[in-house]
């Protein structure tokens, strides 16, 4: 797909990776629209830095896990650009509940990081689904984890909700082929993240040390790679771990 002049929907685009992604296709000539819930100033900010690479980039308010907001937030972007060529499934939440602490992982968390991780990436490309095929063009990103690929992460729900969106990415490239293309990435560790701010420090720095290239995975080089999903002609149904040689999938 050319890039240039795309229209790319990024949710959670104030987080660390959020906002790398949203800039890397502004890079790329693509006009981003940055999905937020609450930091209207942040994400606003970071809408207007990618404007200044060049495309007209937008910031939309929308809760991921309220499905009237999902539709109002496409049809936002389908007023604002006519068309949807590309879905960044990159909002996520997690917890750190001990694998061992199974009363600590309640039905609480555990249904609100089900929602959150798989049920809403599940209605937002229904919600685009019907665009991009009327289109005959569209390309689907969902950001997984090395959490759903091995029993590891910040709780079991997460692994298990990471997990579910990649097979979700399998299921999803047959569903929609051959039209659109639904892939992954299965990002490890990553520094300056909502996520690894939750995490236990010390078993942070032990996932470091025990990679390959012992240093944690590169926001910029996750986007970079998400970008090369969306660009590609003929891959579809792939997870791409980036984790700086733990898991070897």
């Amino acid at each position: 797909m050319d890039l240039r002049n795309a229209v790319a929907i990024v949710t959670g685009c104030t987080g660390g990776l959020g906002q790398r992604i949203g800039r890397a296709f502004a890079e790329q000539g693509s006009q981003v629209a940055g999905v937020y819930v609450k930091s209207q100033a942040e994400a606003e900010a970071f809408a207007k830095e990618w404007s200044a690479l060049g495309p007209r980039c937008i910031a939309v308010q929308a809760d991921m896990n309220d499905q009237d907001q999902i539709q109002r937030m496409v049809e936002r972007v389908m007023k604002e650009y006519g068309r949807i060529d590309i879905l960044i499934n990159n909002a996520a939440h997690n917890q750190l509940v001990p694998f061992k602490d199974l009363d600590g992982l309640t039905m609480e968390i555990w249904n609100n990081i089900l929602l959150s991780n798989l049920t809403s990436p599940f209605m937002c490309i229904k919600a685009v689904a019907p665009i991009m095929q009327k289109q005959h063009k569209g390309r689907i990103v969902n950001i997984a984890s090395v959490a759903g690929l091995a029993p590891r992460g910040s709780s079991i729900a997460y692994a298990v909700s990471k997990a579910g969106l990649i097979h979700l990415t399998r299921c999803m490239a047959i569903a929609l082929g051959p039209d659109v293309a639904v892939n992954s990435v299965a990002p490890g560790l990553m520094m300056g993240t909502r996520m690894t701010g939750r995490l236990d420090p010390v078993a942070v720095e032990k996932t470091i040390q025990t990679s390959a290239l012992q240093k944690p995975a590169d926001l910029d080089d996750v986007a970079r790679q998400v970008v090369e999903f969306c660009r590609s002609d003929s891959t579809t149904g792939q997870v791409l771990v980036i984790d700086s040689g733990v898991t070897y999938h």
